[in-house]
């Protein structure tokens, strides 16, 4: 259900409120019956186009082809920039041999020898989704920080890349599924840190049941799915972390009655797995469900694939160098990842006076459209509030190469760029 809504860094959006953790579909049998290309059809290109036209459109999935000028657009409702644009299609989750694609078949193994022939599997939807079904389908109200310009990236006021796979959910629900796993990319607008990029994966699991599984069971149809969720994942987290102790810790999430999030002991601490809960019933009467009765479950795939491939940097899920990618097979889960850059990173402080309109995020989004992957970490290191009541803050900014070693010209550059956007599209004052 909301697989963004069940992860931390990438789940039950970011503790703002979603399923997923932060905390991002290949060999395996792929359904495009469910496209999820809700705006209209002059909006978006099918696969049928001349090889003339498709050859300047980006396959997002689905069999949604789409171009630049229809995603970043000049338009005040339009927050989605190049470097957002630069990572659609990419569906890193869809390599069998990259970690995330690993991570997503061992996943999918466990699912097919527990439940064979049961789940129907997702990876190939459209991450161009509605905002009713991003989040008016999955219960988030009207007021949350998530629908904010500040957290989410809009295409126009009606349709935005989706901040989770439970997106689909309503809809996949509504075609009479029951049994579903949906993998994707998902996108946030986000602080920038080794763990937090803009772009990550997730993967939603859903199951519904009639009253015909439960009346034997002497419970009602909700403690019946909640034993039944508990028991699938559990059984997850031994498949892929092995014998580990586990803990259920009760939570809140807006689609889901009772919710929890599933903890395990793992090299000497407690690490959150995923998000998970009872569907509220009212996803499933609005679905067309309303004697049935549903779990679902949301986790963040960068999130687990750092921890099991030892993975340091979320940016490295994103490169193509050689002496990253040629470490992983697949089929091979948990290869523990052997570090090849020792490039030192480099400082760059940044004070200003904030105005009103400023946010955190905004600024991260401009430093990374300079940037790029060269950003590490923007971190916030000083803020104080004069007689005046102006507020001045101290950013930190660290640049660092994954791949090579940055020369102090190159370094200037980008500082000097990034100063003279900050002050031109932020509307502060540099001090």
């Amino acid at each position: 259900m909301a697989a963004t809504l069940f992860l931390k860094p990438c789940i039950f959006l970011h503790r703002r409120t979603l399923f997923a953790l932060p905390l991002q579909f290949s060999s395996f049998s792929t359904s495009s019956s469910a496209t999820a290309a809700p705006f209209p059809e002059n909006k978006v290109h099918r696969s049928r186009q001349s090889p003339a036209v498709s050859a300047s459109l980006l396959e997002l999935g689905g069999g949604v082809n789409i171009s630049r000028d229809e995603i970043v657009k000049d338009d005040p409702t339009n927050n989605v920039s190049d470097t957002i644009f630069s990572k659609l299609g990419m569906q890193l989750h869809r390599r069998d041999q990259h970690p995330l694609g690993i991570l997503k078949n061992a996943i999918f193994d466990y699912f097919d020898t527990n439940y064979p022939n049961k789940f129907e599997k997702f990876d190939n939807l459209c991450p161009l989704v509605s905002v009713k079904a991003n989040f008016d389908d999955v219960l988030v109200p009207a007021d949350h920080v998530s629908r904010s310009y500040n957290d989410t990236y809009y295409v126009d006021s009606e349709t935005v890349l989706r901040c989770h796979t439970s997106a689909h959910q309503a809809e996949l629900l509504r075609q009479g599924n029951t049994h579903f796993l949906v993998t994707g990319d998902v996108y946030r607008r986000d602080s920038i840190d080794s763990t937090h990029y803009p772009v990550f994966h997730q993967m939603e699991g859903v199951r519904v049941f009639t009253p015909a599984d439960w009346e034997g069971s002497g419970t009602d149809g909700t403690l019946y799915a909640a034993e039944d969720l508990k028991k699938c994942l559990e059984g997850l987290a031994s498949h892929l972390f092995g014998g580990v102790e586990m803990r259920w810790i009760d939570t809140y999430f807006p689609f889901t009655n009772p919710s929890f999030e599933l903890e395990i002991y793992f090299q000497e601490k407690w690490l959150e797995v995923l998000g998970c809960g009872v569907m509220e019933q009212e996803i499933l009467k609005r679905s067309g469900r309303t004697d049935n009765v549903a779990w679902a479950f949301g986790l963040g795939l960068e999130r687990l694939a750092m921890v099991l491939f030892d993975i340091p940097d979320i940016r490295l899920f994103w490169t193509s160098d050689k002496r990253f990618t040629s470490q992983f097979a697949k089929g091979q889960l948990g290869v523990k990842f052997k570090p090849f850059s020792k490039y030192p990173p480099c400082y760059k402080d940044m004070s200003l006076w904030i105005s009103d309109s400023f946010t955190e995020n905004n600024l991260c989004e401009v430093v990374r459209g300079i940037a790029g992957d060269l950003v590490e970490e923007v971190k916030l290191i000083d803020n104080f509030t004069n007689k005046k009541g102006m507020t001045s803050h101290c950013y930190r900014i660290a640049y660092r190469s994954m791949e090579r070693s940055l020369t102090d010209e190159e370094i200037n550059d980008l500082q000097w760029k990034v100063r003279e956007q900050v002050e031109t599209k932020l509307k502060v004052v540099l001090r």
